[in-house]
C-alpha cells in the first residue's frame, strides 16, 4: 500500500496549499537580482506567508534555520539563506519553499538566472526544466515509478550532465516528507510500483554540469557538488489523477 494516496476532497486543499506557493515565487521574482542577499529572499518570502495565511514546512525541520533553501552555483540542495550571501552578475540560484496551509503541504523549487549567465549555465537551467516538465508529462495511473528516472536520464544524459543520485523526490501531503521516494535516475526497483489515482508526490531533479557526488558544508545542510561544478534544481508537487498528472504548485485560475 502506498503512503501520500489521498482523496479528491483532499485535492482542493493540495491545490490551495500549492496556490500559495506558487504566488509566493511570483512575488519574490523581481527581487531576486544581483545585490540581493539570500537572506533578504528569506525574510520576504516569511512576510508573504505570515500575510497568506501559511507558515514554511522548512523553519524548524530537524532543525533547520530558515524558511526557504537558496542554493546558489556549485551548492545542489539544501543551501540556508545568509545576509553575508550576495547575489552576484552571472550567478544561477536555486530558490526552494514549502508551505503548509490548513494542515496540507505544497513544495516547489525554481532557478533563477542572475544577469548575465554563462551559456552553460543557461544550458544546465533549461535541461533541468524540461527533464522535469518530461517526468511530469508521462505520469498516470498504472506507469511504474521508475519510467520518471528513466525520462529524466533521456533528457539529461544527452547534455552530458549528471544526476544526482544521493538526493529524491518524495511523497508529500498532510506530511511534507512520506513514501515513496522518487528517484530521478532509472532503478529497477521501482518496475513493479505503479502510480494510482490519489498518490501525491514531488519531482525535483537535480543535475550538475560535472559529478553527481555531494559533499556536505561544516552547517550539515548545505549540500555542494565535490568538483565545484554548477548545479540546478527545478521541483513541482504533482497528484494523480485517472487521467494523467495535475500539477498543484501553479497558480490557480
Amino acid at each position: 500500500m502506498l503512503s501520500s494516496v489521498y482523496a479528491p476532497k483532499d485535492f482542493k486543499r493540495l491545490y490551495a496549499a500549492g496556490d500559495i506557493v506558487a504566488r509566493c515565487f511570483d512575488y519574490i521574482s523581481s527581487n531576486i537580482k544581483a545585490g540581493i542577499s539570500t537572506g533578504e529572499i528569506d525574510r520576504i518570502v516569511a512576510e508573504f506567508l505570515k500575510a497568506n495565511g501559511a507558515k514554511s514546512s522548512d523553519l524548524g525541520y530537524y532543525g533547520y534555520p530558515k524558511h526557504i533553501c537558496t542554493s546558489v552555483n556549485d551548492v545542489i540542495v539544501h543551501g540556508i539563506p545568509r545576509d553575508d550571501v550576495i547575489l552576484k552578475d552571472g550567478d544561477i540560484v536555486n530558490v526552494d519553499l514549502t508551505a503548509e496551509y490548513k494542515g496540507f503541504h505544497g513544495d516547489a523549487s525554481r532557478m533563477f538566472m542572475i544577469g548575465n549567465v554563462s551559456s552553460k549555465a543557461r544550458e544546465l537551467v533549461q535541461t533541468c526544466q524540461d527533464a522535469l516538465n518530461s517526468a511530469i508529462a508521462i505520469c498516470a495511473p498504472g506507469v511504474p515509478l521508475s519510467e520518471i528516472g528513466k525520462t529524466i536520464e533521456a533528457v539529461v544524459n544527452p547534455h552530458g550532465f549528471s544526476i544526482s543520485r544521493e538526493f529524491v523526490g518524495h511523497g508529500i501531503g498532510k506530511v511534507m516528507h512520506d513514501e515513496p521516494q522518487i528517484y530521478h535516475f532509472y532503478d529497477k526497483k521501482w518496475d513493479k510500483i505503479k502510480m494510482v489515482p490519489g498518490l501525491v508526490f514531488t519531482i525535483e531533479p537535480m543535475i550538475n554540469t560535472g559529478r553527481p557526488e555531494s559533499k556536505i558544508d561544516s552547517d550539515g545542510w548545505t549540500a555542494r557538488t565535490v568538483d565545484g561544478g554548477l548545479s540546478a534544481q527545478w521541483e513541482h508537487t504533482i497528484g494523480i489523477t485517472e487521467d494523467g498528472a495535475v500539477i498543484f504548485t501553479e497558480v490557480l485560475n
